[in-house]
Formats: structure tokens, sequence, C-alpha cells
């Protein structure tokens, strides 16, 4: 069964880790988060959910802005051979949440280390990052350095690596 958000905050807190999360009606794509901009500030993420030919998954986290080469990125991550966006059915099982609200926090139910993690260092270089806190109807930030220290405590191990063009 995924974690629920209060779930999310209470490990968030049992790490001695803090954030502030705004809830708001349900945002689905980059597009529709943008209203938000004034009221959130700090890099505001983008997830790619990918799967290589060998089903091996990746979560690729960048800044909403970044664009991404998907035909390239196996490349850079690691994947065996060219990659594809994972299935909504993988994408509960392993990360515990829908299309729409795909993010970094899924980490906390991926409880068998199936997804590899991948940070953008442009991204990373925000002081604070936004991320859905396993829904899409809030947004929380967290001080990036305590993301990382998140991502860890998860029992996953995050590449921080240029993934974006420009």
């Amino acid at each position: 069964m995924p974690k629920t958000p209060d779930e999310l905050f209470a490990f968030l807190d049992s790490l001695g880790i803090s954030v502030a999360t705004k809830k708001h009606p349900p945002l689905y794509t980059v597009a529709d988060s943008q209203a938000l901009r004034g009221e959130i500030a700090g890099g505001h993420t983008k997830n790619l959910f990918l799967k290589d030919k060998k089903d091996n998954f990746f979560l690729v986290t960048v800044d909403e802005e970044a664009t991404v080469d998907l035909k390239q990125i196996h490349h850079l991550i690691g994947a065996a051979g060219r990659v594809s966006f994972g299935k909504p059915e993988a994408l509960m099982e392993l990360l515990g949440v829908a299309p729409g609200a795909v993010t970094v926090f899924g980490l906390i139910n991926d409880t068998q280390h199936k997804v590899r993690l991948v940070l953008d260092e442009s991204l990373m270089r925000n002081t604070t990052v936004n991320g859905h806190p396993l829904t899409n109807e809030a947004t929380t930030s967290i001080a990036s350095a305590d993301l990382l220290r998140f991502v860890r405590a998860t029992g996953h191990e995050p590449a921080i690596l240029k993934v974006t063009e420009g």
C-alpha cells in the first residue's frame, strides 16, 4: 500500500527535515503549475519516469523549464539502450503515484530500490526544490541538501548529472 502524504511528512519529520507545503487544485502538467510561481519560490521540478529495454527504471528529475533529449539520455544515465516512458501501472507499483503526480518523494514507496534516481545538476543548484508530496493537489518545498538526505534515507543513492540541454 503506497504511503500517504501524512506518512511522507512524518518520515521527513523523523529525519529532522522541515518542509513547507501549499495545497492547491490538482496540477497535471508543468503548464498547470506555472500559475503558482509567484507564491512558491525555488526550483520547480519536471519528473520523467523512464524504463529501458531490460526493464530498469529511472526517475529523472529536472527543472520544469529544462529540455531533455529522450533519444540520447540513455547514454547519460546508464540505461541499457533507448528509454521510453514507464507504464502507469509500473509507476503506481514502484513509486505509489499516478501520472500527473510523479515526484522524487515517491521514492519512499520504492522499498525494493528498483528505481534509479537521476537529479539534474542545474536543478540541484537551487537552495529550495519543489515537488508534489505524493499528490498533485499540493507542492512541498524542501532544501536541496535535505532532499538529498531524504533520498538517501529511502535507501537510494542519487546520481547528480547534467542531463538537460543548454
